[in-house]
């Protein structure tokens, strides 16, 4: 059977923070969809790999940014790469796990600028050039505990609250020149940070990472983490020509640990 065209062929993208995790998922599946693809990372080894491997499966043009993104020069950077993107991928690392009570003033601003002020900066860099040429796929990836608060994320958690809130409105402005601004929400995904993650978890609780695994584990019905390719597919089709009637949504992917009727 024929797979379905995203009509995203020779379309030009900008997947933040894409050399590893989530967002090299979502780099891959645009690319594997005929998105040229700026990526961006902080290791230029990591980075260099990723594009390589992109390139391999996809035959797209790659490009590799080494910035850190929270930069006004690192947006500078992703935007000299692809001045007039159809797509922008936000992505960036979040704040660590820590009580609040342990935040200064410089810790909150700074998690601030990670999740939410950088992916503002990088929409209104390229909304209006979207809006003028009647096309525009913009996806936050943020997080679950938007919904479903984990005690230690709060800074994380409340950044990334306050993106959602902010571009409801902004979403809602656009959405008549054929532009979409969406979030996705993933839970636990397999990736290096949820290694990290429970081996950290693991130490402080003094179990072993099989432990901290398990208690993991039955929190999500689906019984299984999350496979980043298939995150990164979700991504590939928000962005394509079938989802430009989805708007302003807020979409968890976590395999059923937020429970909710509505």
């Amino acid at each position: 059977m024929k797979g379905l065209d995203l009509g995203l062929e020779g379309r030009n993208a900008i997947v933040c923070a894409s050399s590893k995790g989530l967002g090299r998922a979502c780099a891959i599946a645009l690319a594997e969809a005929g998105a040229n693809v700026v990526i961006n990372g902080r290791d230029h080894e990591a980075l260099e790999a990723t594009a390589r491997d992109i390139r391999d499966r996809a035959g797209v043009t790659v490009t590799p940014v080494v910035a850190d993104v929270s930069t006004p020069e690192g947006q500078q950077a992703l935007l000299a790469a692809c001045p007039a993107p159809d797509i922008l991928v936000n992505n960036n690392g979040g704040p660590a796990y820590r009580d609040f009570r342990e935040l200064d003033r410089a810790d909150i601003a700074h998690g601030l600028e990670q999740n939410m002020i950088t992916p503002i900066e990088l929409i209104k860099a390229v909304i209006d050039g979207m809006v003028e040429r009647k096309f525009g796929r913009i996806v936050n990836i943020t997080s679950a505990t938007v919904y479903s608060p984990v005690a230690g994320l709060d800074l994380s958690s409340g950044a990334r609250a306050g993106l959602t809130a902010f571009l409801a409105g902004v979403a809602r402005s656009v959405a008549q020149h054929n532009v979409t601004i969406n979030q996705m929400l993933p839970g636990i995904f397999a990736t290096n940070r949820m290694t990290e993650s429970m081996s950290v978890a693991a130490r402080n609780q003094q179990k072993e990472v099989s432990e901290v695994e398990k208690q993991r584990l039955t929190g999500i019905p689906a019984g299984r983490f999350g496979d980043p390719d298939e995150f990164g597919r979700l991504c590939a089709f928000l962005c394509s020509n079938h989802a430009g009637y989805i708007v302003g949504q807020n979409i968890v992917v976590d395999g059923g640990a937020y429970q909710s009727c509505f």
